[in-house]
């Protein structure tokens, strides 16, 4: 691999430790490169040249900003086979699915680029006093982004574009599991005109002392973290010390209901898209299915059918449709979940069984007459199964897809326009996706409520998370 070593101020280093650790094909169980590790000094190092680089890059017009960040789009754009080869090494997921995750993390530059020219302000009269109120968005500052392992391109570019667009210098902390595909964007970003020191990568296998050190450094403004619910309580608690603007987009656990009136081949191809892009291993991916009890039998074989009609295997082969999963322990939980719930009463309609030899592979599977108290409905599976349950009553589903701490994501079919605004409506869910399995859109702002995060990524919020509203209150 070529690019292996951290990235501080614009260049390439050992680090301060000089020690490494090891990035595995989880198709293979291979080793495919050796990372350099980040340590306490490297921090320092990093904030150093962001803090030296951001002064002259958020003075510049927001055209500017803008015309770097269009730049690095068509570069991404024009690498998209390059970025997807590695996703696809390093994540393990089927090369269709890396090509369309590398397109969609190359889009963040283009939205943003477009974004960083409407920090629009207001100007405007006080009803009493008669002074003028002028309100303006400024950088916020230093931003540490910590990225998950899921989407190794996507999940940086979305939170790096937007910050440049505000005119912030930032830390990148990639997943140990993935820190590759990041490390591979730095060369473009310099190409495209993003000065050094602005953007630095720092991989680690100690990322908790590391992430601790950099939010307790009062350069810091902002950190933006995507991942499980339960680091990102942490990195709020340690947010907290230095008051920290945070953006945290953490778990899911989304309901996928499908009605009775429902287009049953339009529900079959929504779940495929809500359940299956990455393998399941997406917070926004169906966790739990609420199906109409009159139309179960058939959805649930449709369903099943087109389940089992995709090709597991190497993510390399352009003929597989299903790679591995990222590690034992991702597939060592699914498999658990899928023992507990069929010891539970639940019905095996596909898969449900781990092949042997190497590679962290489990099958498409489906499961039906799943029951409330399988751990699969409370938790999340981040895996390829679908857990299948019924209902009859509207109320009834509403309740048992809001009972759950999460709220990021649900899906609803239904051929009545107003019965599915109505129930999306009284979903706890940051997004819906009406009769659609798929949400994610660089302009659409992407969130969820409960214990599932705070603030929006993507859209005109996603680039005001790195900004701070300044008011003046003037006389003329």
């Amino acid at each position: 691999m070529e690019y292996t070593d951290l990235y501080i101020n614009g260049r390439w280093t050992a680090g301060a430790s000089n020690e490494r650790f090891d990035v595995v094909n989880p198709a293979t169980e291979a080793v495919i490169a050796s990372v350099a590790s980040a340590e306490i000094g490297d921090a320092d190092a990093a904030l150093d040249a962001a803090e030296a680089a951001m002064a002259d890059w958020a003075a510049r017009t927001p055209r500017a900003r803008s015309e770097v960040l269009r730049k690095a789009w068509e570069l991404m754009t024009a690498r998209l086979d390059q970025f997807a080869n590695l996703i696809t090494l390093e994540n393990g997921k089927a090369r269709a699915d890396a090509l369309g995750e590398a397109t969609y993390a190359a889009e963040f530059f283009r939205w943003f680029a477009e974004e960083a020219v409407r920090a629009d302000g207001l100007i405007g009269r006080a009803p009493a006093s008669g002074a003028r109120i002028i309100v303006q968005h400024k950088p916020a500052g230093l931003a540490v982004l910590v990225t998950p392992w899921n989407y190794p391109a996507a999940m940086g570019t979305r939170k790096i574009a937007p910050a440049l667009a505000a005119g912030c210098g930032v830390i990148i902390k990639p997943a140990s599991e993935t820190p590759l595909t990041m490390l591979a964007l730095m060369p473009l970003l310099a190409e495209a005109g993003v000065p050094a020191g602005l953007v630095n990568v720092l991989p680690s296998k100690r990322t908790g002392a590391l992430v601790d050190h950099l939010l307790h450094d009062p350069r810091v403004r902002v950190v933006s973290f995507t991942g499980s619910t339960g680091v990102g309580r942490k990195l709020l608690h340690a947010a907290a010390d230095q008051v920290l603007k945070p953006a945290m987009e953490l778990g899911g656990n989304a309901p996928l209901i499908v009605f009775d009136d429902a287009d049953i081949g339009v529900a079959v191809e929504g779940a495929m898209l809500a359940k299956m892009r990455n393998l399941g291993e997406a917070c926004t991916a169906a966790n739990r299915f609420y199906v109409h009890e009159a139309v179960a039998e058939q959805f649930t074989r449709r369903f099943a059918d087109a389940m089992g009609a995709l090709n597991m295997g190497d993510g390399t082969d352009p003929a597989v449709d299903v790679g591995p999963l990222v590690n034992a322990d991702t597939r060592d939980k699914v498999a658990a979940f899928v023992a507990d719930a069929v010891a539970k009463g639940a019905k095996v309609e596909l898969g449900g069984q781990a092949p042997a030899g190497k590679g962290f592979f489990y099958p498409p599977t489906v499961l039906s007459n799943v029951p409330q108290t399988a751990d699969c409905v409370r938790d999340e599976i981040f895996g390829p199964v679908a857990a299948i349950q019924t209902f009859t009553d509207q109320d009834d589903v509403i309740r048992r897809a809001n009972d759950t701490e999460y709220g990021l994501v649900a899906y609803v079919f239904t051929e009545n326009m107003k019965r599915g605004l109505h129930v999306c409506e009284r979903l706890d869910y940051g997004m819906v996706g009406l009769n659609r399995g798929l949400v994610s859109d660089p302009a659409a702002p992407f969130g969820g409520v409960k214990q599932s995060g705070l603030g929006r990524e993507g859209g005109h919020e996603g680039m005001l998370e790195f900004m701070e509203t300044q008011y003046i209150s003037a006389s003329w």
